[in-house]
């Protein structure tokens, strides 16, 4: 049976009835496979990149749908192909005002997970539904067509004979296997290429952007149900390929003593093999100018709701402004949004690690041993460790992150914080949660405290957020749009909460003894691009430079301000506080790296564009831009590609084989 054969029959199946010319179900299914996919590309890609690809998964997916609107009569079938047809409009929709809300797109199983969660954001849902409504239209316009063309009886889905219902089937595996082994001798040595994308890593931003919506869906929803292990892809030399400095004499590096080559002889995983090899190879920082500046200090750890450099005024945050003026002034610092947003930034910036995509890594971290973090490492230098968040204490499984990052103490809503402030309120307040908490650790010798804000989260309105309503007055006269002064409203309450820490700590004599840090879970994606420009000192653009946040690092004993132009991110901030503390780590063990030290910069996004010393790529459009005047080593973009491929991978590796109980550190 030849395809174009089949294909004929399944367009022409469908006869003029009673004078009325009709229009194939299979043809029409198809089209309007095609038409969401292209019009899903344009909104997102600014291209039809991958169409062909697009196409070809499109012909099998509707000869599907067509034999599932042909089991019954007509009435049943065109009911079955109208119901399809909504579900594929409505997730093409949902995941439009997702992305909107965070970033990134949907995957399964935060569909089965966080359902619930999703409920609490309903308000939000609406507000970007209205946002999003032209692009909505257009992509229920086959369905609305649908409906018209049924009204007119254009379309007949009469009940399909057996015969002709085996060769559909006997279709759709031909199909299906032709366009499975074209994505096969299509392979190239790119690390994203069409085969690789398709079976050996996960990255679902580019598997769109390659495939499509709906295919990328269906490896999602296949890979949760079945497992999936992403494969090694051999690539060219994934050390950094900047020319090397020659060792000076007499280094010390941060690293520990870890015999990787006893491990490796006793080891018959090979997985586990394979990553005591990489980290054992992996070229560590070395200990610099700022090592053991904060020895023997007591640490605070802020991670922000969408905190952002925007709200860091004299005027209006005083308190802020202080920690970045006399601080560290890190001026190319960035948080890319990963798809679990807040979640996510959470894990990057305490772990040093990237997220596995797909799942929530946060919650995933169930009891697995985490040497390097900070209540770990620093318990056994006889720190006391307290965690604390001022809203649900079991929201993406953080009781359970919390206790495997291993915090003494973990108080939130919902297992003790609403006995000592009130919580009632959306947001709650930073402020009330410094002040119902920093009697419990800011008498203790030492300490490590940990503390996951709130009150920055959206929505940024003066009717269904407390923090604005609280703090309007402080903000209502600056020369922004509603929505924007909302937004620093939500920020004066971190403000506040800030200087009540620091009042606290100097009347307990221990604000020279003390470091706080600052960063941001994520940058404010309750804000439009437009109204981040507003409050920005530059124009940010969507690609890079909304994601140029804010890290705060201040301590009272700190006699001057220290400017850092080098390039970071939140993957950095573990390395870099460690080193500064002093601290045995091992930095091969890390993403991340020490900014503060002579390794080269990297920045990366999540869907695999990046910022280097030398440029910037950007992963959309494949393009990369150099710094000005800079010469670029050859195949730079595919050698850095293919040393971020790899930290994505061993991340993940560290993630799924509680990799660092293998160590003995």
């Amino acid at each position: 049976m030849r395809i174009n054969s089949v294909l004929k029959n399944n367009i022409n199946e469908e006869k003029e009835v009673k004078g009325i010319k009709r229009i194939s179900g299979f043809l029409y299914i198809l089209l309007a496979v095609i038409y969401l996919e292209t019009v899903f590309s344009i909104m997102f890609f600014q291209s039809i990149e991958g169409i062909i690809w697009k196409i070809a998964f499109s012909i099998p997916l509707a000869t599907v749908i067509y034999l599932l609107s042909g089991i019954g009569k007509e009435k049943a079938n065109k009911i079955v192909a109208t119901t399809i047809l909504f579900i594929l409009c409505f997730i093409f929709s949902a995941q439009v005002v997702y992305y909107s809300i965070y970033d990134s797109f949907l995957s399964f199983y935060s569909i089965f997970n966080g359902a619930g969660q999703v409920m609490q954001f309903v308000e939000t849902i609406f507000e970007k539904i209205l946002n999003q409504w032209f692009n909505i239209i257009l992509l229920f316009i086959p369905l609305i067509l649908w409906f018209i063309l049924l009204a007119k009886r254009k379309i007949v889905l009469n009940k399909q004979k057996s015969k002709s219902r085996i060769k559909k089937i006997v279709f759709f595996i031909v199909f299906q296997l032709i366009v499975v082994i074209c994505v096969n001798i299509s392979f190239s040595n790119d690390v994203y290429s069409a085969k690789n994308l398709y079976y050996n890593t996960h990255a679902p931003i580019l598997t769109i952007q390659k495939f499509g919506l709906c295919s990328e869906m269906r490896l999602d929803f296949q890979r949760l149900v079945f497992g999936f292990e992403e494969k090694d892809i051999a690539g060219e030399e994934t050390k950094d390929p900047q020319n090397e400095i020659p060792p000076e004499k007499e280094v010390e590096y941060n690293i520990m003593n870890i015999d990787f080559e006893s491990l490796i002889a006793n080891e018959t995983n090979k997985d586990i093999i394979g990553m005591h090899e990489y980290f054992m190879n992996q070229e560590p920082s070395k200990k610099n100018e700022y090592t053991g500046m904060f020895k023997d200090k007591n640490l605070i750890v802020f991670v922000c709701e969408a905190f952002s450099s925007m709200a860091i005024r004299e005027d209006i945050t005083p308190n802020l402004y202080k920690l970045y003026k006399e601080g560290f002034q890190f001026e190319n610092f960035y948080t890319p949004v990963f798809p679990v947003s807040t979640a996510d930034g959470e894990y990057i910036t305490d772990t040093s690690l990237i997220p596995k995509e797909g799942v929530w890594s946060l919650k995933r971290l169930e009891n697995h041993y985490m040497p390097l973090s900070y209540a770990n490492i620093f318990e056994k230098l006889g720190y006391s460790s307290n965690a604390y968040h001022n809203h649900t204490a079991k929201y993406y499984g953080r009781d359970l992150y919390i206790n495997a990052m291993g915090y003494n103490s973990y108080l939130a809503v919902g297992n003790g914080l609403e006995e000592r402030m009130v919580t009632k309120y959306w947001p709650n307040s930073d402020y009330e949660m410094i002040k119902a908490t920093t009697d419990d650790y800011i008498n203790n010798d030492h300490f490590v405290t940990y503390y996951m804000t709130v009150s920055g989260h959206l929505n940024y309105n003066r009717t269904g957020n407390m923090m604005v309503s609280w703090n309007w007055d402080t903000v209502k006269d600056l020369p922004y749009s509603e929505t924007a002064r909302c937004y620093l409203a939500t920020q004066v309450e971190l403000d506040k909460a800030i200087g009540e820490l620091i009042t606290r700590l100097e009347i307990a004599g221990k604000l020279d003894d003390t470091v706080i840090m600052l960063s941001a879970d994520h940058y404010p994606y309750g804000l439009t691009l437009d109204e981040i420009n507003e409050l920005s000192t530059y124009e940010r653009d969507d690609n890079f430079e909304k994601y140029h946040m804010p890290f705060l690092l201040w301590s009272g004993s700190m006699i001057e301000p220290i400017k850092v132009e080098k390039y970071g991110s939140s993957l950095d901030m573990v390395p870099t506080i460690l080193n500064l503390f002093g601290v045995e780590f091992d930095s091969r063990l890390l993403m991340g790296r020490d900014i503060l030290s002579d390794t080269n910069s990297l920045v990366i996004y999540s869907n695999r564009s990046f910022i280097t010393d030398l440029g910037r790529y950007n992963a959309k459009t494949k393009t990369f831009i150099p710094v000005e005047g800079l010469d670029i080593p050859e195949n730079y973009t595919k050698q850095i590609s293919n040393q971020i491929y790899n930290k994505y991978k061993y991340s993940r590796l560290i993630l799924d084989n509680d990799y660092y109980r293998y160590l003995g550190i």
